[in-house]
């Protein structure tokens, strides 16, 4: 978004999550040390970043405006099954890391006020449990921070080949972690088998070396129902090209989501601005950007959320084969143009 402004990147892979959010900061002050003391005119981290070590460990950055941004945080995510039998303490690192790295930084952003409204909860439930008590100043930073969303780009469908279907086309694309949902999409799934619905499913996203099992099941119930019904399977898996995702996309009517947890739904915004039609949970980050007609209730137990889910696909169907325009949801502030100004606000320090 700011060609004009001389950036210089320092990441690490993304992978032995508790490992990285510790070291990072030892890390960049071993390899990168000559890098972090140039005179930069300012720092933007992710709340990943051990900021307050790298601080201390380069004190060259403890002179650097820092801007510190959370797209996530760990208070907020779903443990699965495996972790809580297997967990018997709190693992308080990665809790603390991104408040350490907060109480130290110039500026706190976050993407969302769904994200910001949980890590504050979350340290407040923290602090409760510490044995030793802080002052409220603590909380009262945390509280002073900003949202500004991450840009989504906004895509450009219009010369995609787009092919018309007398079915409902609906696409999943998520990471295939227990934490996207997918029982409740095997549950959704097994309705549209049972009543032979003309819904086609197009199950994409990023797959890791373990995935939930219940995605096998997804693709052995899919492949039935295209059979079935005697169309053409959905996408299922990764898809490598950005323009044949995005052209998937661009063909959908429905993006849905499934998710436990989601702190702004990059995936589900950019189908919104290909023009999917949205439906997604109502108690995650969803329900700040998107109207309550494209919401459903994700307090009931799986079968009964599937069932509303269903009853919202039906009404959809019945739009499209009745030749009759699927809302959309407006999301261009999203886009980067919509969100330049606030960045480039975010970025003075005058």
């Amino acid at each position: 978004m700011f060609p004009e402004i001389q950036w210089k990147q320092l990441a690490l892979p993304a992978r032995n999550f508790s490992w990285r959010i510790r070291s990072n900061s030892l890390h960049w002050a071993s390899y990168n040390r000559n890098e972090l003391c140039v005179d930069y005119d300012f720092l933007l981290a992710t709340s990943m970043t051990d900021l307050s070590s790298l601080r201390g460990l380069v004190p060259q950055l403890s002179r650097v405006p820092t801007i510190v941004y959370f797209h996530e945080n760990q208070f907020a995510y779903p443990s699965n099954k495996q972790q809580e039998e297997t967990r018997k303490t709190i693992n308080i690192e990665p809790l603390l890391v991104p408040i350490y790295t907060a109480l130290c930084a110039d500026k706190i952003v976050f993407n969302t006020i769904f994200n910001k409204s949980t890590f504050i909860e979350g340290a407040r439930n923290l602090f409760n449990l510490l044995p030793d008590k802080f002052p409220s100043s603590i909380i009262e930073k945390l509280e002073s921070a900003v949202v500004v969303p991450v840009p989504v780009e906004a895509l450009q469908t219009q010369a995609m080949t787009t092919i018309p279907s007398e079915l409902l086309e609906v696409v999943w694309n998520h990471r295939w972690e227990f934490d996207k949902g997918p029982d409740l999409l095997l549950a959704i799934v097994e309705l549209v088998i049972k009543q032979s619905s003309p819904i086609r499913f197009h199950i994409v996203g990023e797959k890791f070396r373990q995935q939930p099992p219940v995605f096998d099941q997804i693709e052995s119930l899919l492949s039935k129902h295209t059979n079935s019904l005697a169309i053409e399977a959905g996408a299922y898996g990764f898809i490598r090209e950005e323009r044949e995702y995005y052209g998937l996309l661009a063909r959908c009517d429905v993006i849905l989501s499934t998710a436990m947890h989601d702190f702004q739904g990059l995936a589900l915004q950019e189908a919104c601005l290909a023009g999917c039609t949205p439906l997604a949970p109502n108690d995650l980050a969803y329900a700040e950007y998107l109207p309550t007609d494209f919401l459903y209730d994700n307090e009931l137990n799986t079968i009964d959320t599937a069932q509303l889910v269903m009853q919202r696909l039906k009404h959809l169907l019945a739009l499209k084969q009745d030749k009759k325009a699927l809302p959309k949801a407006d999301l261009t502030r999203f886009t980067k143009g919509g969100l330049r100004t606030a960045y480039s606000e975010l970025f003075s320090f005058d």
